[in-house]
């Protein structure tokens, strides 16, 4: 099964993926989304965080 990653370098913090899969992204100290738990939210709903991120900082790997 495909997971989730960010590319910390890209993220800008304005936290669309935790809005729409907070269940598998969190915002770090730093303001960078980080993934908690790649399996937290379904695969759709990952995948509207991935299409959404305006400088496509999220990938699956």
């Amino acid at each position: 099964m495909p997971k989730p990653v960010v590319d910390a370098d890209l993220c800008t913090g304005c936290t669309l993926c935790v809005d729409v899969a907070p269940n598998t992204f969190e915002m770090n100290d730093d303001g960078v989304s980080v993934v908690i738990d790649p399996e937290g939210d379904d695969q759709d709903a990952i995948q509207e965080a991935i299409d959404t991120c305006p400088v496509e900082a999220i990938t699956w790997e």
